[in-house]
């Protein structure tokens, strides 16, 4: 698998999923069980997304930031800071989430 984006590893746990950008409120209704929320930053209003969310990875975002503690009382990993997550991640691509390290691979079957 080829390391495509580093951040912050703000909660710990690996899963594989499809990546769901989500810019506006609008887009949780294609929001599916298990797909990874990658967005700017999360709040209050995407939690509903986020109790589906096998992994969250975020732009920007630190320790005691909004999706940290909620992706850490979830037990689901998440990536913040990352910087770029929103440009260089597409709708349907295919994510190996490491919160360990704070790092996400490509794992397409391409």
């Amino acid at each position: 698998m080829k390391k495509i984006l580093s951040g912050l590893a703000a909660s710990p746990g690996t899963v594989r999923g499809r990546v769901r950008l989500v810019k506006t409120l609008e887009e949780r209704v294609s929001f599916k069980e298990g797909d990874v929320l990658v967005t700017r930053i999360t709040d209050p209003t995407m939690t509903s997304m986020m109790n589906r969310a096998s992994a969250i990875i975020c732009d920007i975002g630190g320790m005691t930031s909004h999706p940290s503690i909620v992706s850490r009382e979830m037990g689901i990993p998440c990536v913040v800071a990352t910087k770029n997550a929103t440009n260089v991640l597409r709708d349907g691509m295919r994510v190996f989430v490491d919160g360990d390290k704070g790092v996400v691979y490509d794992d397409s079957t391409d």
